[in-house]
């Protein structure tokens, strides 16, 4: 925070995070120099009324702002390879050896150290950590974060405890920045891990798969990213792991570890629940729950209350027969697989999105494995789900159909989907070829679930 003064300051993403922190500059540094800079192209009648009077820079060549301002705040979703020819430190390096080969440099080092000085690139989750590590308990994990991180919000409020949840769950973190007394769940993403020079004072990390590779290009990349959670925590810290990953068991981290399993605490009654990801999840939120010393009962009787929240397995309803489920927030193939082991008599699946390099493999085996009749396709990864399915050699092939939007793929399902059983959006996939994200297709499909019931279609 002390980088702040007196610095021109740019904003770099202006979405719900983005004028989040903007809303939190203009109260701490009413008069520092502000801008704003976002790849699409937002025109002045587009941004809030709170942010019409800055600068912006907005569009193709957005991030050619960068250079004229000493401190950045990134959101998550740009990448950090993306900022680095536009950063000052570039021209660092050869400037930095001139001091040594030309004496006039030397006796003027004063000057030049300000001259040189790296700029600052920093996000909301760095800037809120630095205030409120202490009082936060951060969970990561390539799915199930935003299960764990709702049900342990809802255990800790159940016993009075001031409690918030924030991250990609809740609300953006600096809009808590002044809060006191208070215990944070934080919802963290791989994005917003990635460089963090600091670690919470509860770290819990789910589980490991492959995810974003069209964004990290590597899951090495991925994964070191992730292990900020814990990086950076002291002996006084807690990591919370899941001992049935073997990659989890072998990261290093100077805080105390606890360790969580699928096996544990079968004394719980009326789980709503029957995939072992699901129990993961919940065993992870009684690890934490438990370190906090809240009661055993405190703890059951929220579980039980426990429901799914909006986009993950979610019931619809039952429309002509059939029963509607949206799952769209399973972005990946393992959050499918645990979403069709959850429940029975899936008749048809609603499959594809967007493309992150994903391994299908897995998910063609429980495809088959579960009697699928009928797979819905969307564009672009419909088809690579397909020839999966087609390599396993199952002695019947699901009916595949390919669809270009949601209303194509509900008028699918009603077609073909037998009455007395289930359809299941679960994409195993990211959204952005066809929609906005992954809660725009949810809500599509029960728009389109529920207009076209009893209709001729």
């Amino acid at each position: 925070m002390n980088n702040f003064k007196n610095k021109k300051i740019l904003i770099l993403g202006f979405g719900r995070e983005g004028q989040s922190s903007l809303r939190f500059l203009k109260k701490h540094y009413p008069n520092n120099e502000i801008a704003i800079a976002d790849k699409f192209k937002w025109g002045k009648s587009d941004f809030p009324p709170f942010a019409e009077k800055y600068k912006s820079f907005c569009g193709k060549g957005y991030l050619k702002a960068i250079r004229d301002y000493d401190v950045i705040i990134k959101s998550p979703g740009i990448n950090n390879a993306d900022l680095n020819p536009y950063l000052k430190n570039q021209t660092i390096t050869s400037l930095k050896k001139q001091v040594i080969t030309k004496p006039y440099l030397k006796n003027h080092n004063a000057d030049l150290r300000s001259y040189l000085e790296n700029q600052v690139v920093t996000s909301q989750t760095e800037i809120f950590l630095e205030k409120h590590r202490d009082k936060t308990i951060a969970i990561t994990g390539t799915k199930g974060k935003g299960m764990t991180a709702s049900l342990l919000y809802k255990i800790i409020k159940s016993t009075g405890k001031k409690v918030e949840l924030i991250g990609n769950m809740g609300k953006p973190a600096l809009d808590f920045y002044n809060k006191k007394n208070c215990w944070f769940v934080f919802e963290v993403s791989s994005h917003q891990l990635e460089n963090l020079k600091i670690s919470p004072h509860i770290a819990v990390f789910l589980n490991i798969y492959a995810d974003h590779l069209d964004f990290f290009n590597t899951f090495k990349r991925y994964f070191t990213a992730k292990k900020n959670i814990t990086i950076n925590q002291s002996k006084k810290d807690y990591f919370i792991y899941n001992k049935n990953s073997k990659a989890l068991e072998a990261i290093k981290t100077k805080a105390k570890k606890i360790a969580f399993t699928k096996t544990q605490n079968k004394g719980l009654k009326q789980i709503p629940f029957k995939s072992s990801w699901f129990l993961e999840n919940i065993n992870a939120a009684i690890a934490v729950a438990k370190l906090l010393k809240i009661k055993e009962k405190d703890i059951q009787k929220t579980i039980k209350s426990y429901k799914p929240f909006e986009h993950r397995l979610e019931i619809v309803g039952t429309y002509n027969g059939i029963k509607f489920i949206n799952d769209s927030a399973a972005t990946i193939p393992e959050a499918t697989i645990a979403g069709l082991n959850n429940f029975d008599n899936i008749d048809t699946l609603i499959l594809g999105g967007s493309e992150k390099k994903s391994d299908f493999k897995n998910l063609a085996k429980e495809i088959i494995k579960k009697n699928i009749k009928t797979i819905i396709l969307f564009p672009i990864t419909g088809k690579k789900i397909l020839k999966e399915i087609k390599k396993q050699k199952p002695k019947k092939l699901p009916k595949a159909i390919d669809v270009k939007n949601m209303k194509q793929a509900v008028v699918a399902c009603y077609k073909n989907t037998k009455k007395g059983s289930a359809c299941l959006l679960s994409p195993a996939c990211a959204s952005f070829s066809i929609f906005k994200d992954y809660q725009d297709r949810g809500e599509q499909f029960k728009k389109y679930v529920k207009e076209l019931a009893n209709s001729k279609r």
